[in-house]
């Protein structure tokens, strides 16, 4: 161990200006046993620092490395397990607990004692020693001498310090003087005993010597007590004079607290004062206000609103704990409470006043807007009315129960002003739409004010006669454009249209106005909502919807301020949901496309107040009107479909183009132009998808049934119409049915054409079946020219029978027969008679190669040749 301690001293405490003082081997407790060092160091420099230094043997050589050091101040505990049995096991508490196991106990005891020995001499510092023998700390206490300080420059030096030069040269000099001190220790030390005593003596005659300066020093100090007594007795003569004095300064103290208390409740008393005269305290000019104010006039307006505000301020001034029990308190509020019931009775009638008259003088301009189609402007009656809009929110602050009842007046005749307004401005739209009284009463209207008093009965017989006057129509593509019970074209859809929207522009700026003004007079918040309410429109309306009930900790709302806008809404355009219902009905009933016209645009409505507002009234009303539409334009569609199973064709003529087909080339037309861009997109998209598979179900059910016209004629020019159609209009979700239709007039054409043209050259083609039907059997084609009934003689005879003559009357007969069969609308016959030339060459072309295959080298030809077909085909084209 000492020569592990003497070379970390030299290479690695030394270089660091440090002095190994103490070392034990131990190992980490509990783990793999890796042995390490602990080391307890001092610095060679003032100030002392002392240290705990961890020192490990390093993995890569044989040397030691300085691996953690911890000062011996940040020390709290020393643990070493077991004072009284050996145990190699300690602790060391720093910033956390370090458990060890010493490789002696003997080791692990000095170590714990020199820690003991640092923190006396340089630390002095509370550091808990437990479990540490007590004999081990009393042999570690060093000697008085010890204590000492040599030169005032550094501690005296214990076992542990070295002798320094000087030490060793006054040793070596004494060692001299000694000459026996080597060989005769014994000599040696009896004659430094003797040099001690001689000390000692000295020592103790010094000592006497000092007894005369311990006297003298004695008697001064029996001199000072006795000057300290006599002070004492100055100092309570003074305490007795001074105490009366303290009694007459106690007095003094008492009557000026006394006095500064009065002073403090004079000034609570006149703040109290000042605060009730300045709170509850209501100027002249605003009780006279309240009492005459003239509510007519702005000024007068704005005179009352300043005094209500005052009022409202003094009535709710919180009053300070015992002034509601001062009596003029009492009679301030009894007052303030009168004025209040005066003014609030005095602006409820003023406010009815206001309605009443407003809701005449706006009926006497309806006259003005009987002819043209629009509504009468509320803006100067809602600009009027909004100066009392202040006052309004007073009075719902103050005395709800007028407030509601103001409401409810409001309401009652604000509701019949906009029923008149709003019942003749769809009086004048319906006259608009049908035009002339005469074209008027067509449709169920009457009178010079157009109303609509159509029956059920008077409708369902149009239905009717819409229903016969399809099924009447004739193939002509101007007759298939009319496809409701109406004559009306283009022109007159688009006339209903631009009505249609200048209703629902007119309807949806005097909704918004009306709702905005609600909402600024009678102070409702619109952003306000709770979720999950539901209304019952006019019925809870009426039966009070605004209505509150008191308690004492106030008025509790039944509704937000939402709802409350919402059901005011509800009752005052009552009439607008079923005026809208009735024009949709009536433009309906003119024309049933008109149903598509009133599904964009009310669809475009609905969704720009839904951007605005999604439940507000109008967002409501309209939404609950484009159901209606839409149903509307559902029965439009399922009408049409109807229609094209009702579909009879005539027996004697020829079919043409269906009617239904002509329809829905009209209707997508329509339909494409009006749905550009809309939001609705949608709906047709799904209307397109039903309309298409019933008009190709209903195509084949009418070519099944054809008896004048072949089938494939039938399916061949309406699936080529229906192709056109779609193939022009370019409609996305019918990509697939536009294919299918292509594919359905291309294969039916095909069928035509193989049917038609059948075997214009029947023996030939006879003889030619026979030859191939050898050929099949087996025989060689080159050997079938040597079969009895297919020589070449056979063969020349049957071709002599298709002279060029023959075979062009033949074709002129093919051309007459399509002709017949063809419509003239669709324009088909040029394309068939062109498939079927080819067709005819194909055959001829086939016959040329058997003869070539079956007869080679016999020279025998058809007496006419492509060209001569090419020509024959070109001449009775042209003919016809």
């Amino acid at each position: 161990m000492t020569a592990i301690k003497h070379a970390l001293q030299r290479d690695i405490f030394t270089p660091n200006d440090e002095r190994l003082l103490s070392i034990v081997n131990v190992c980490k407790a509990g783990k793999k046993k890796r042995n390490c060092f602990l080391c307890a160091t001092v610095t060679t420099e003032r100030p002392v620092q002392v240290n705990v230094v961890k020192v490990k043997k390093s993995d890569k050589g044989d040397f030691y490395k300085r691996q953690t050091a911890w000062a011996l101040r940040d020390l709290a505990v020393v643990d070493a397990k077991d004072a009284v049995k050996e145990n190699p096991e300690f602790d060391l508490h720093f910033d956390k607990v370090y458990k060890w196991v010493a490789s002696s106990t003997v080791e692990k005891n000095t170590f714990i004692s020199c820690i003991w020995k640092l923190n006396q001499r340089y630390l002095r510092k509370k550091i808990d020693f437990i479990n540490v023998s007590s004999q081990l700390l009393e042999e570690s206490v060093p000697s008085g001498e010890n204590q000492s300080v040599a030169g005032g420059d550094e501690e005296a030096v214990d076992e542990y310090q070295e002798l320094n030069a000087r030490e060793e040269q006054d040793i070596e000099i004494m060692m001299e003087g000694c000459e026996y001190a080597i060989s005769n220790a014994e000599a040696f030390a009896e004659k430094l005993s003797r040099e001690l005593q001689v000390l000692d003596g000295a020592n103790i005659q010094s000592i006497m010597a000092s007894e005369k300066q311990v006297n003298i020093l004695m008697k001064l100090l029996d001199e000072a007590l006795k000057e300290v007594d006599q002070i004492e007795m100055k100092l309570s003569s003074y305490e007795e004079m001074l105490q009366s004095v303290k009694e007459q300064m106690d007095q003094i103290s008492e009557s000026n607290h006394l006095i500064h208390l009065s002073n403090t409740n004079n000034v609570k008393l006149l703040s109290e004062i000042e605060f009730l005269v300045n709170h509850m305290d209501l100027a002249k000019g605003h009780i006279k206000a309240l009492q005459e104010g003239d509510l007519t006039s702005s000024r007068g307006i704005e005179a009352c609103t300043n005094a209500a505000d005052a009022l409202l301020q003094c009535m709710n001034v919180a009053l300070r704990p015992g002034h509601d029990m001062l009596h003029a308190v009492k009679e301030q509020q009894q007052r303030f409470s009168d004025l209040r019931e005066q003014f609030a009775r005095r602006l409820a009638s003023h406010l009815n006043s206001v309605f009443v008259q407003q809701g005449h003088d706006q009926s006497s301009t309806l006259a003005q807007h009987s002819v043209e189609l629009t509504l009468p402007n509320h803006h100067p009656f809602h600009r009027d009315l909004l100066r009392y809009a202040k006052l309004m929110e007073w009075l719902k602050n103050t005395d709800y129960g007028k407030y509601e009842g103001l409401t409810k007046n409001y309401m009652d005749y604000l509701s019949r002003l906009y029923e008149r307004e709003i019942k003749d401005f769809f009086e004048v739209a319906k006259i608009k739409m049908t035009g002339t009284t005469k074209e008027g009463k067509k449709f169920g209207l009457h009178g010079s004010s157009g109303k609509l008093t159509g029956s059920t009965s008077s409708l369902n017989k149009l239905s009717v006669q819409s229903s016969g006057n399809r099924r009447s129509q004739s193939s002509s593509l101007l007759d298939m454009g009319n496809m409701s019970a109406s004559d009306l074209d283009v022109a007159d859809r688009t006339k209903f249209d631009k009505i249609f929207e200048q209703v629902l522009s007119e309807l949806e700026p005097l909704c918004l106005a009306e709702q905005d003004f609600i909402s600024k007079f009678f102070k409702l918040q619109q952003h306000q909502s709770i979720p999950g309410t539901t209304t019952n429109e006019a019925e809870e309306m009426d039966g009070g919807i605004l209505s509150r009930s008191y308690t004492s900790g106030g008025p509790q709302t039944i509704s937000s301020e939402k709802d409350m806008i919402r059901q005011m809404m509800t009752k005052i355009f009552r009439c607008i949901e079923p005026e809208l219902n009735n024009l949709i009905a009536l433009g309906d009933k003119i024309d049933s496309f008109n149903s598509l016209y009133m599904l964009v645009k009310m669809s475009h409505h609905v969704w720009t107040a839904q951007n605005v507002d999604p439940a507000s009234f109008l967002s409501t009303t309209l939404g609950n009107v484009l159901v209606t539409v839409k149903r509307n334009f559902d029965k439009c569609i399922s009408n049409q479909m109807k229609q094209m199973d009702e579909v009879k064709i005539s027996k004697k003529s020829k079919v043409g183009i269906l009617p239904f087909v002509a329809e829905f080339e009209e209707f997508a037309g329509l339909a494409e132009s009006i749905f550009k861009n809309a939001e609705r997109r949608g709906d047709l998209d799904k209307a397109y998808i039903k309309l298409i598979r019933a008009v190709f179900v209903s195509v084949e059910k009418v070519a099944n049934e054809s008896q004048k016209t072949p089938r494939d004629v039938v399916m061949m020019e309406n699936f080529h119409h229906i192709f056109a159609t779609l193939s022009r209009l370019k409609i996305s979700c019918l990509e697939s049915e536009k294919k299918e239709a292509k594919q359905k007039y291309t294969d039916h054409l095909q069928s035509y054409v193989i049917y038609s043209l059948g075997q214009p050259l029947e023996k030939l083609n006879h003889f030619f079946e026979g030859v191939e039907a050898r050929v099949a059997q087996g025989i060689r084609e080159e050997e079938v020219s040597y079969q009895l009934a297919f020589n070449k003689q056979e063969l020349r005879k049957v071709i002599k029978e298709y002279p060029g003559k023959e075979v062009k009357k033949g074709l002129d007969n093919l051309y007459k027969k399509v002709d017949k069969h063809l419509c003239e609308e669709e324009n088909l016959l040029q394309v068939v008679w062109h498939s079927m030339q080819d067709e005819f060459i194909r055959q001829y072309k086939h016959f040329e190669g058997l003869i070539a295959r079956c007869y080679p080298g016999s020279g025998i030809t058809m007496e006419f040749t492509i060209q001569d077909i090419l020509d024959y085909c070109s001449s009775i084209a042209q003919s016809h």
